[in-house]
């Protein structure tokens, strides 16, 4: 699990500064911090570099990368892990390849010189983001995972192609521009982006399961790009009935996710796992547990709030499984203390400071000594865990069922979910034309942040908010959907789908994922996420995903035997951090903050927000009469408009290419 970076010129005579690629790598030092490497190809004008956290083959020299196939044809730089690469080399080497690594990043040369990409492709399993140079075609792959566990950016310059595994990364390279889009200022005030985007002008994201070619073309690189997987459910009509054998995909569930969570068990330094109160980490703990003959480490977060703790359960797990348990119990001023420092490893904003909880928490697992944990995301999204899914379930996939008793399930979801109303459920329904042209309604999961457009509009400046007055960003994230993907499907799984594409990627796996994981340059495996097993999960039916009143269900009968009784029956709870309004001390550390960042001067000087705006929504916030739901909402859109102004600071006022050079120098760097 790494960092990685590169430059693709459009003339092969244009030099390439070494010591760019050296300072491109020096500035994610902790996504690897364990040694760097860099090659150039002159006589091709491409040149790659990357920064090292070594967990499969452990010696510096053997497994430093870019990797270089034996006749120069191919050239590699990859983060991430391959599962299953031992088969896959052992299969290779019969065939006649010769490794010069243990690493399982090596696979793709000889799998790639072999079969070529797609079939390539069909073969790597795990997390992954890569560049590969092939000079016989002249081109440069850019490949993502499937679900963009692994992120990946790329720009064009006025000289050629920029990319790497972080915003700041790019920003390095002096071609680079450094300024916000008015879109992407837009949608980072409402958190839900458009995919494949970013905050930035020009500065793309390859999306989760694509592959980016760029190819010279007559002195020019040309970009496109393919999807090789998706979110692919099956057709409504071909689900099996009411009457269908559970016991089947009961099976099925338990049997995937154990091959799942053994493959990530896989590596040269031990392997910890966090763990909440929910039935996710839980599952994971229990198979690692029953899967290893020592004792696993656990990490756990608490919180100094009753309402949002959830370590009681967690301990419950730990003792059952005989884990070495490790509580980070965490208080207001903690979060919010660290909130800048965490914008500058997310690169976009955040809603709830559980981004924050989680990169302090990285920071412990690094400081005891673990560089790699499992963890439990993904599991809401393939069997249905969120409130918002069980809210379409009962909207629009149980037309079955007399009026009264949908009604009768919606308002108990409704009032065991009220703390979360305003961020996890819409405080009113929001209709998107856009979402119910391509999808026959709006997904319940979206409304929230969709909703917050009418709040984020009138905070941008005159200026920003002129460049937007005729776009939809609704329109916009909808239109990126594949309709082949949502077309004849049942209305849970088009919900699913949704998510999956935009907040599934674009939050839970970047802020509350690889970005404060690598923080401290700990790697994070999300089981869940295996595609063989998501592949399975698209096939439970839905009434098995939510059954009744009840979701999850097949995945909580597939872990019945290692879950604790309390977790079996609770209902899901979701994990965030205490919003500021409910604790005095976090909203004094907000409106230090804002002393900083959103003061009169800092405002008009970043020219991202209007001031007047952003003095009436503390105002509101602060009246008495605002009811709870609206309180959390603008809580969230105070850190959002924290956040713009963070990410101005860290991205466009502080001078990048200055900032990595210094890096490279105090690490001794050197090209």
């Amino acid at each position: 699990m790494c960092g990685i970076a590169g430059v693709f010129h459009h003339q092969t005579d244009r030099e390439i500064n070494p010591q760019t690629l050296v300072n491109m790598a020096a500035i994610m030092h902790h996504r690897g911090p364990d040694g760097f490497g860099y090659k150039i190809q002159p006589e091709r004008g491409v040149g790659f570099s990357h920064a090292r956290l070594s967990i499969i083959d452990l010696d510096e020299n053997r497994g430093r990368q870019p990797f270089m196939s034996a006749d120069k044809r191919l050239m590699l730089t990859h983060n991430g892990e391959f599962y299953d690469f031992k088969r896959i080399r052992a299969d290779l080497t019969a065939r006649g390849a010769r490794f010069n690594s243990k690493s399982d990043s090596e696979i793709v040369l000889h799998l790639f010189e072999r079969y070529g990409l797609e079939e390539t492709l069909k073969e790597l399993r795990g997390e992954f983001a890569f560049g590969l140079f092939d000079a016989k075609d002249d081109s440069l792959y850019l490949v993502r995972d499937r679900f963009g566990i692994k992120p990946l950016y790329w720009t064009e310059t006025d000289h050629g192609v920029v990319f790497g595994s972080e915003l700041k990364v790019l920003f390095t390279h002096p071609d680079v521009k450094r300024q916000f889009s008015a879109e992407g200022l837009y949608h980072q005030l409402i958190q839900v982006m458009v995919p494949g985007s970013t905050a930035f002008e020009g500065i793309n994201q390859v999306q989760p399961g694509y592959v980016v070619k760029l190819q010279r073309k007559n002195g020019k690189v040309v970009a496109s790009e393919h999807k090789y997987w998706d979110v692919d459910f099956p057709p409504e009509h071909s689900y099996p009935g009411a009457d269908v054998d559970e016991e089947e995909y009961i099976e099925g569930v338990r049997a995937k996710l154990l091959e799942a969570v053994q493959h990530r068990m896989t590596a040269d330094v031990p392997v910890g796992c966090y763990l909440s109160g929910g039935i996710d980490s839980c599952s994971i703990l229990g198979l690692a547990s029953a899967s290893t003959q020592t004792s696993v480490k656990a990490f756990t977060i608490g919180f100094d709030s009753d309402d949002y703790d959830e370590t009681p359960i967690a301990k419950e797990m730990a003792e059952a499984t005989n884990a070495d348990h490790h509580i980070m119990r965490l208080n207001a001023n903690d979060l919010y203390d660290h909130f800048v420092k965490t914008l500058w490893h997310t690169e976009r904003t955040i809603y709830n400071t559980l981004g924050v909880a989680k990169y302090l928490m990285s920071q412990q697992v690094h400081e005891a000594g673990y560089k790699v944990v499992m963890t439990g995301e993904g599991s809401d999204e393939l069997f249905a865990g969120y409130p918002a899914f069980r809210k379409d379930m009962f909207l629009h996939g149980l037309e079955h069922l007399p009026e009264v008793e949908r009604v009768e399930w919606q308002e108990l979801l409704e009032k065991n979910n009220a703390l979360f109303k305003g961020a996890m459920l819409a405080r009113e329904e929001f209709v998107s034309d856009a979402f119910n042209k391509k999808m026959g309604f709006t997904p319940s999961c979206v409304q929230p942040w969709l909703s917050c457009s009418s709040v984020a509009l009138p905070l941008m400046s005159a200026e920003k908010r002129q460049q937007v007055e005729s776009y939809d960003p609704s329109k916009a994230i909808a239109d990126t959907l594949d309709e082949t993907m949502l077309e004849g499907r049942h209305p849970l799984d088009r919900a699913q789908y949704v998510w999956i594409k935009t907040m599934l990627e674009g939050q839970i796996l970047t802020w509350g994922g690889d970005r404060v994981d690598m923080a401290n340059s700990m790697e994070a495996r999300p089981a869940f996420l295996d595609h063989h097993l998501a592949e399975y999960a698209f096939t439970v039916p839905p009434h098995l995903r939510i059954k009744g009143n009840k979701e999850k269900y097949v995945l909580r009968e597939a872990m019945k035997g290692l879950l604790p009784e309390t977790l079996y029956k609770r209902e899901k709870f979701a994990f965030m951090a205490p919003p500021a309004h409910t604790d005095p001390e976090k909203w004094k550390a907000v409106e230090k903050l804002a002393e900083q960042f959103l003061s009169k001067d800092a405002v008009e000087s970043a020219g991202l927000l209007d001031y007047d705006e952003v003095v009436r929504t503390f105002e509101r916030h602060q009246d008495e009469n605002v009811p709870n739901e609206e309180r959390v909402q603008l809580d969230a859109v105070i850190n959002h408009m924290l956040g713009v102004q963070v990410l101005h600071h860290h991205f466009v006022a502080t001078d990048v290419p200055q900032q990595a050079a210094q890096r490279a120098k105090e690490l001794g760097w050197t090209a």
